[in-house]
């Protein structure tokens, strides 16, 4: 197991993740920590923990916001091909037992 130090806001944080995950560990505190000072402003500085809800809120919007946004011409979610290839399963499923028309 590794351990990697995040640096939020003016609080360090020793994180243990798998060996090789490191650099996605470091990455994501980055996006916590660009996000700290607003949020402590927004918490009033009254306590980290406060702060660090206030993180999470600004992250759980815009992880909605870009699940709820629609896609770009030509790309897909991977979502939307599951529900897209179960769609295709059912109709294919249908149509096998279907009687023939005459």
């Amino acid at each position: 197991m590794a351990e990697v130090v995040l640096q939020i806001g003016d609080r360090r944080h020793s994180v243990t993740c798998r060996d090789g995950e490191e650099a996605q560990v470091r990455h994501l505190g980055g996006l916590l920590d660009q996000r700290w000072a607003a949020a402590n402003r927004a918490a009033g500085s009254l306590s980290g923990e406060r702060a660090m809800l206030f993180v999470a809120l600004m992250l759980a919007d815009a992880l909605e916001e870009a699940e709820n946004r629609p896609p770009e011409p030509g790309a897909a979610s991977p979502a939307m091909l599951e529900k897209l290839a179960d769609r295709l399963e059912g109709l294919a499923s249908a149509l096998e037992q279907s009687p023939p028309s005459a």
